[in-house]
């Protein structure tokens, strides 16, 4: 009786994120705040992200512009982008990918939060 092989499993296609440590900007982020940036006329200044209580789920992500980095900050770069995080923020987002999406319904940043536990429907609200 013959012994069937298997084959191989392939190995993971990588994503670009960052494995438990920092936050990464996808390709899809770094096109639209290259193109938002050009558009302020501030090529140095970056995106500022941020955890504020609230929501319905008790967490809130908060996106603004910021033309630097604070002192005690984390600044992430990809491509001559930026991104800004508070040491405090960056307990709950560390790992997180930035993106953008464009839908036929809506476009904005998004946050692909690994450590979020649960989600309110509208995605700006999260729970660790």
């Amino acid at each position: 009786m013959a012994e069937s092989v298997q084959a191989p499993t392939p190995a993971p296609v990588p994503t670009g994120k960052p494995m438990g440590k920092g936050v990464g900007i996808d390709d899809s982020a770094v096109a639209r705040l290259k193109a938002l940036l050009e558009q302020r006329q501030t090529p140095s200044a970056g995106l500022r992200i941020a955890i504020r209580g609230g929501g319905c789920s008790g967490l809130a992500y908060h996106l603004e512009w910021a033309e630097g980095a604070k002192e005690r900050d984390k600044v992430f770069e990809r491509d001559g982008v930026r991104v800004f995080v508070d040491p405090k923020s960056y307990l709950y987002l560390m790992g997180t990918e930035l993106i953008f999406e464009e839908t036929l319904m809506a476009s904005g940043f998004k946050l692909r939060n690994p450590n979020e536990k649960a989600a309110c429907g509208c995605g700006e609200s999260f729970s660790v």
